[in-house]
Parts: structure tokens; sequence; C-alpha cells
């Protein structure tokens, strides 16, 4: 029997700096990826077809090519004068007009459960798709009682954060910071926070929408969420590996697709329910005021949680049986899709008009996932899964498969 196997990466995410192409800025930098910002989840929802009706409210307000620049919401000249620069009602949008959607006003926004430790602190972390030296990171909180279909103004965050810090360190494309909360919080809020660079006067401004039930400290810490993009079929197989913090395998949990397991509000679901009833180790699903994590049927619904005091990571394995088509299984939290690979297929030889669908980079633009072009190199390369595809049309430097500083990352050689 012929395989397709998919891996989807959330331990280990490759270095990686995407042009801002459109706006005619240089690079663009990062965002919140624990708790998730407002503009990386719906990028990771998929800009082309977003799942949430907030997010869906967004690409019909701003179009999708602020979703694919979800690391780049900045001031290039802002140099701490962040609250005379960014106007009221536009803080989510850093005041920049191609993240308008961002600053819509509803209720409805995607939200992500969080609860401090015993001793009062909230773990973030920082996705960076482009390092630079750290002159402070700032957080604020929304005054109790902010009505998120209000415009969020400087006024609901207060005249002061509840937490800066100085001093981060890279790790794995990732800064990682814990800050003291303040107490008595509950319901919906948004959490803002401030990248200023000291190298630059740039600053990066980042909405998260979240979340608190003010009651039991947690002691599970989120490292991201499952997110289905697509049903499979019934023998394909969903496996969750955990990994421990040198990188070495600590658990497996696998299930083999029903028919009524399929669907991509279920699959989910039936694996985080293996995997709660299998482990002490991992917990998926919703984290609720009392510290119980229970799965749900929804494609992007469900969290995995780990210990806070471990250094726990996994890797989504969809292995799919070949029926003919090809495709990819669910993706990720904003990992990068590493190790994609076709097992079992054999390989299209190059050839003008046989073997691959462009010569890159004729057709640049018009590339999807699945879609095989001849690299510059004189190799194949196969457009990797969404996220992941959005990169195969960006960037030469950076994208051209096979010679771009992070092809990888939207390639897959094949040949």
């Amino acid at each position: 029997m012929i395989h397709r196997k998919y891996f989807i990466v959330f331990s280990i995410a490759a270095f990686v700096a995407s042009l801002m192409f459109l706006t005619g800025e240089a690079y663009s930098h990062g965002s919140m990826e624990t708790p998730v910002s407002r503009i990386y989840n719906c990028f990771l929802e998929n800009p082309e077809n977003p799942k949430s009706d907030a997010c869906k409210a967004a690409v019909q307000a701003g179009g999708t090519q602020a979703l694919y620049d979800w690391n780049g919401v900045n001031q290039g000249n802002a140099n701490d004068r962040h609250r005379e620069i960014i106007p009221d009602g536009k803080l989510c949008s850093g005041g920049k007009e191609l993240f308008k959607g961002m600053d819509l006003t509803r209720g409805d926004w995607p939200s992500t459960m969080i609860a401090p430790d015993e001793n009062g602190k909230l773990d973030f972390v920082f996705r960076v798709t482009a390092p630079h030296s750290t002159q402070y990171f700032r957080f604020y909180v929304t005054r109790d009682g902010y009505d998120p279909r209000e415009p969020l103004e400087w006024a609901d965050l207060g005249s002061s954060p509840f937490c800066e810090i100085s001093t981060v360190t890279l790790d794995n494309g990732r800064y990682r910071m814990t800050c003291p909360f303040p107490s008595g919080k509950s319901g919906k809020h948004v959490i803002y926070a401030v990248w200023q660079r000291d190298d630059s006067p740039e600053a990066f401004y980042t909405c998260m929408d979240v979340e608190l039930g003010g009651g039991v400290p947690s002691v599970w810490r989120s490292i991201g969420v499952i997110r289905a993009q697509q049903d499979l079929s019934p023998g394909d197989t969903v496996t969750l590996r955990l990994f421990n913090s040198s990188g070495g395998d600590a658990e497996t949990h696998s299930i083999t697709l029903s028919q009524a397991q399929t669907g991509a509000d279920d699959w989910p679901f039936h694996l985080a329910e293996e995997v709660n009833s299998a482990s002490t180790l991992v917990k998926i699903g919703v984290l609720d005021s009392e510290g119980n994590i229970d799965p749900v049927r929804e494609s992007q619904g469900n969290t995995v949680y780990v210990s806070r005091d471990t250094g726990f990571s996994f890797e989504l394995d969809v292995e799919m049986q070949d029926n003919g088509g090809g495709g990819g299984g669910g993706d990720d939290d904003g990992g990068s899709c590493e190790c994609c690979e076709q097992c079992a297929d054999p390989a299209p030889g190059p050839g003008p008009g046989g073997g691959f669908d462009f010569a890159y980079p004729e057709g640049i633009g018009n590339y999807g996932p699945g879609t095989v072009a001849l690299g510059t190199d004189g190799n194949v390369y196969e457009c990797r899964p969404f996220p992941n595809s959005g990169w195969c049309n960006q960037s030469e430097l950076y994208y051209a498969p096979g010679t771009g500083l992070a092809w990888r990352d939207a390639w897959i050689k094949i040949n």
C-alpha cells in the first residue's frame, strides 16, 4: 500500500525572514505565539479560508496580505513614542492601514484561556523571524470592564505596563518570557505587547485576546494548538509525538481513523481523547477556570498542554493512505512544517513540461500547496502544505527553491 506522510513540527522553528514586499519595508520580524496574537491566529487559520467569523471579517476589511505579513505589525520610527504615533482605536494594527482588520470592534475574536501559575506568573512566547537587539518588551492588560466591542484605546491599558523585560535570549526562534500578572482579573481581556528595539527606533505591536477564569492557578502551559485544515480518510493515522528538553522521545500516541472520525472537527477530538486517557505528561483540549482540560469538536480549538516545569515539545504526524490524491493533514500553531516528505511516490524527473508545473520563478504568484517547480539549482521541488505554502510566492532571495536562504520553509525537495 502506498502511503503519503506529512510531519508537522512544533518543537523547532527554522529561522525565517520574509519581506513585506507590498509595503516597501525591509523585513518582518515576529509576533506573539503564546498566548497567540490576533493576527498570527488568523494566519494559522488560513488567510485564504479563515475558520472564525472574526478572522473572516478581518480579511474582508483588509485583505489576505496582512495575514501573510503577520510578523510586521510595526512602526519604523517609533523610538519609544508609541502613544504619540498610534491613535486610539488602531492599537492592534500598530496604526498601519495594511493591518486595519485587526482593529475591528467585535466580541468574538478567538481567545486563549490563560491562568497564572501558583506564583502569579504567566508565560509568554514571541516567535521571532528576524531577531534584533532589544530595549524592552512591555506588557499591558485591559482594565476591568473593558468591552471588546468598543475601540481599544490607550486609556484602556492604564498608564503603566504590568511587566517590562529588557533582556531576552533567542531559543529555537523564540523569545521566552515570564511575567508577574495582575491578580483578580477575570473574563475576556486584551494583552498588549510592545517590542522596542535598541539598535533602531523600530517597534512592534501585538494584541492577544485572552480569557481568565480568575480561579485555580494553572499547573499547565500551552505548547501549541492542533489545527486541522481538512478532512482525512478512513484508515489514515494521526500520531502525537512528545519530546523531552533534549529532543528525545518521551511518548507517542496514535489513532487510526474510522469513518466517523475523519472530519476536520472530529479527528483532533478523538486524538485528544486518546492522549488524555493514556498520558500524565501531556493533555489536549480547552483549559477551563478550574484547571480541567477537555477536548472539543473543533478543527482548531484544541490546545496542547504540558506541565509548567517541563521542557516538552511535540510533533504531529499525519500518515495518509494514498487513494490517488495528495494533500496535507492538520497544521501547527506557528511552527514550520520542517520535514514534510512523500515517502513512496516516485519523484518526477526534471524537464520542460515533464515532471514540474513551472521553472522557478516562472509563474510566481500562482504557486499553491503541491505545486511542483524546477528550482534554480536544477532540482525539482514541491510547495509545502498550508501555512508554509504562502512563502512559495514570496521573496526569491529567501524562498527560491534550492538556493534561497530559507527555501526549506516553503519547499520540499523531491528530486
